[in-house]
């Protein structure tokens, strides 16, 4: 596996998963991103590994296009600072992240600094 992959096992399919996660999850707002993040226990369903879903608003972006520039600048985002992700979340932690602003991110850069202030802020709660 490549250590800046994104393979189909950290990919968030599962409906059960993603029910699971906004049933008990906890949302946190950093900048113009927004994280559903939840621990599985011991006694429930469990995961192996990290599993992260990405997602935008269609009432914010009415084009797909845009939406899927988006889906697309965050993954990258997230495969290129895994090692970040994972210090601030975790080894096995289920998440959705979000862009939660109408604002177009331009250029990846803002992007990618949006996402590791969102892992900063989270290592030092």
């Amino acid at each position: 596996m490549k250590p800046q992959g994104y393979p189909t096992k950290e990919k968030l399919k599962q409906k059960k998963e993603i029910k699971l996660l906004f049933e008990q999850g906890k949302w946190t707002t950093f900048g113009r991103l927004r994280i559903i993040t939840f621990y599985p226990s011991e006694v429930s369903e469990g995961v192996s590994n990290h599993r992260i879903g990405f997602s935008v608003s269609k009432k914010n972006f009415k084009k797909a296009v845009d939406r899927n520039r988006i889906k697309r600048l965050l993954r990258e985002a997230y495969r290129l600072n895994k090692k970040k992700y994972t210090d601030a979340f975790g080894n096995n932690s289920v998440a959705m992240l979000f862009w939660a602003s109408k604002k177009f991110p331009v250029h990846y850069q803002e992007v990618e600094k949006e996402f590791l202030k969102l892992c900063e802020s989270q290592l030092n709660n």
